[in-house]
């Protein structure tokens, strides 16, 4: 019914702004922490249709994309690399998703706004909220807040990180490791380790591709956990085609352009999606929240960052 064209066209005229704005995000230029903040914009302004179900839509748009993303996964590497640093990723996971737990209880935060956080925290980033956040049912304000939360973190380990990396006269493997490790999003994983050097790159890379096939247990995990007093567990279908399409880009690499192709506008999907999450927080919202979820966001990152900081520089890695 959204989508019928006389509908579509009333739309399309009573807020071209916003529509506008939605396409501009499937361009290169536009990454995921300024489309927030685009989204956010418009909400501020009054751009936002208030007359269409954004978060319904949203919601199934980042199950797509997130399905897209799994073709492109390469499953051997990203086994390998799992191998090869399985104590340091599976004890960061754990940690961090234990920590976010305790923590969440003593700030009296929203138990789906923290576990998305820790989840964001624990894995990578935005990736990790969106597709979480259908496993567990979340609505459009505990994501947006995980998100905002996980992203303004993410910007400052982009410069922080390198700093401190030279600081301490870390190797570029050394440093690799950590960026993996401890910045939430793979674009700032990349940038980090990019400005310390091309190994530092290889080495943060492969891990965090790693990191990524943790996405499968933890959605799965979470839709066990928050299934509520709900007797049979189901499995949101996202997570099976997500492995499907791994399996499928692994199985059959003759199509790999194709995969790539796909992977490239599901991410660029993922940015749209993150823009109507945008859209969908407001200053009233955000003070309502209050600083507890940032301050949940800092002290998980604190933790990861300074734990797994502590391990590598002792030789765990």
């Amino acid at each position: 019914m959204l989508f019928q064209p006389a509908l579509l066209k009333q739309q399309l005229t009573r807020y071209p702004l916003f529509w506008l704005v939605a396409l501009i995000c499937l361009m290169p230029f536009i990454n995921s922490p300024v489309a927030l903040i685009l989204g956010f914009s418009l909400a501020t302004l009054g751009f936002v249709p208030a007359d269409i179900p954004v978060a319904t839509i949203t919601k199934k748009l980042l199950s797509l994309a997130i399905i897209g993303l799994g073709f492109g996964i390469q499953l051997d590497v990203a086994i390998a690399a799992s191998k090869a640093g399985l104590g340091l990723i599976v004890a960061s996971i754990v940690v961090t998703l234990v920590m976010g737990w305790l923590l969440t209880r003593w700030l009296k935060i929203d138990s789906k706004t923290g576990h998305l956080i820790a989840s964001g925290t624990a894995i990578c980033g935005g990736s990790a909220i969106a597709a979480v956040s259908p496993a567990i049912n979340a609505n459009s304000h505990q994501t947006s807040l995980a998100l905002a939360t996980v992203f303004i973190l993410n910007s400052a380990a982009l410069f922080l990180f390198p700093s401190v990396g030279h600081l301490l006269d870390m190797t570029q493997h050394e440093f690799g490791v950590w960026a993996a490790i401890a910045i939430h999003d793979t674009s700032s994983v990349v940038g980090a380790a990019g400005a310390y050097g091309d190994e530092a790159l290889k080495t943060a890379t492969t891990l965090k591709l790693a990191r990524a096939l943790w996405i499968i247990p933890l959605a799965f995990l979470s839709a066990l956990i928050f299934r509520g007093k709900e007797k049979k567990l189901t499995v949101p279908m996202f997570i099976i085609f997500y492995c499907v399409a791994m399996l499928t880009a692994h199985w059959l690499p003759q199509f790999s352009e194709l995969y790539q192709g796909i992977f490239a506008l599901s991410k660029r999907l993922l940015v749209v999606c993150l823009f109507m999450i945008g859209a969908g927080i407001t200053v009233q919202k955000l003070r309502a929240a209050g600083f507890k979820p940032l301050l949940l966001g800092m002290l998980l990152w604190l933790i990861i960052g300074l734990g797994s900081l502590l391990a590598i520089l002792l030789g765990a890695a």
